[in-house]
């Protein structure tokens, strides 16, 4: 399945599968770089689902009166 059509969900489920294999340490070289490569686009693809979410998070923020209220998110 193409990266940027599975959801937030199975990209991270397969980053956990990844990240496994990796810290098994068994994985021949080439595979290893295949799976680091698979890997970092796993990781721009959720950070981009998650931008995306986000915006939508705020366009759907209202104030008590129903008008619409732009907050920003808080970094942790």
């Amino acid at each position: 399945m193409n990266q940027q059509n599975k959801t937030f969900e199975e990209s991270m489920s397969r980053l956990e599968q990844i990240v496994r294999a990796m810290e098994q340490g068994n994985v021949p070289l080439e595979e290893s770089l295949k799976l680091f490569q698979e890997g970092t686009e796993l990781v721009r693809s959720c950070g981009k689902l998650l931008d995306e979410a986000q915006l939508q998070i705020r366009k759907v923020m209202t104030a008590a009166d129903g008008s619409p209220v732009m907050e920003g998110f808080e970094d942790e």
